[in-house]
Parts: structure tokens; sequence; C-alpha cells
């Protein structure tokens, strides 16, 4: 067993809310994918962070799947949670969903970060461990480590 500490996945559990306007739109009037994966890039960030307690760096990202689109004055929900943890890198799990005024959400897309720990002199840093309580948790964990391997 390891010495390290051990964070939940709720504690750094991270949402962040968008409204689409005109200027995040691409030539067919939908949400630019660049600029959606910056705000799962910038929510993979925050949710690293959270982890570590220390500034990160995007590594790769491992699987990214457009499966909807979203336009202007939509409501974008950005969701992102550490799935698993290495030595010194994470995997975050970030989902965008396109919220309806109902409040009823439609995932749009989903990708999975691999975000590094950086000390004080930008060189990886070891992070705390992750507590894995539900068989949800464990089944992403495992979509995680399955595709570190195949990227490897």
């Amino acid at each position: 067993m390891s010495d390290r500490p051990v964070k939940r996945v709720c504690d750094s559990y991270t949402i962040q809310v968008q409204l689409i306007n005109q200027s995040h739109l691409n030539g067919y009037q939908r949400l630019f994918g660049g600029q959606l994966m910056a705000w799962m890039d910038e929510v993979a960030g925050i949710t690293a962070r959270r982890h570590a307690g220390t500034n990160v760096t995007t590594a790769c990202v491992e699987k990214l799947d457009f499966r909807a689109p979203a336009h202007a004055n939509d409501t974008l929900v950005l969701t992102g949670h550490v799935v698993q943890v290495g030595r010194t890198s994470m995997t975050v799990l970030v989902h965008a969903y396109v919220e309806a005024l109902d409040g009823a959400r439609r995932l749009i897309n989903e990708a999975h970060f691999v975000m590094v720990a950086l000390d004080e002199n930008e060189r990886p840093t070891e992070v705390p461990d992750i507590l894995i309580d539900t068989d949800k948790k464990r089944r992403q964990q495992e979509i995680a480590e399955a595709l570190r391997s195949a990227t490897r």
C-alpha cells in the first residue's frame, strides 16, 4: 500500500456552464469543435488541479467522441472527474451536455484527458491516489486504463 494521500472522486468534481453564442459557431451554424475541445481541456485542467493540489499540464487526449451538435443559444454543461491515477498523471473524464430549459441534459461529447501534475520547477510530481467506491466508477477506471494501454 502506498503512503500517498487518497482523495475521493467527488473532491475534484468540476462543472462549468457556457451559453453558446454566434462567435462559438462554425460555418454550419453548429458549435465549433475546437471551441468545445478548448472548454473541455479547461475543465480537465481544473479537475486535475483540484485532485493534485498542483499545477498541471495536458499530456494527451486519448478519446474524444463528437456525438451530437450544439447550436446558438444552447446551454452547454461540462462536467469533469478523475477516473484513474498513475504516479504523476491523472485521467479525467469530461462530459459535455446540452441542457434544455426544463433541465434535461443530452450528451453531445465525452473525452478522456491525461493530465500531469507539475511541481514548482514544472517537473512531474506525485499525485494523490483515488478512492474508487462504486461499480460505475470502477468501470470508468477500467475504460481509462484500457485506453492508456492501447496508446502506449
